[in-house]
């Protein structure tokens, strides 16, 4: 399965790679590409849910935009 998700206040690559990281910490997540430009966000997988990434994006300092 993949998603995408919108992430707020992603201004460079070292925030992309911090992202990255900690959803890639996700139980089910093969795969996490972010582009610093427009924030969005898609994750690769299976068995991970909506709940788990905004966990995530959000220990990583981050919020997840409305789409």
């Amino acid at each position: 399965m993949t998603k995408n998700y919108r992430v707020a206040n992603i201004t460079n690559e070292d925030d992309a790679q911090k992202l990255v990281n900690e959803i890639n910490e996700v139980p089910g997540t093969q795969g996490v590409e972010v582009d610093a430009t427009t924030g969005r966000v898609r994750v690769t997988g299976e068995g991970f849910s909506d709940a788990l990434i905004e966990d995530a994006v959000e220990s990583a300092g981050f919020s997840l935009l409305d789409d």
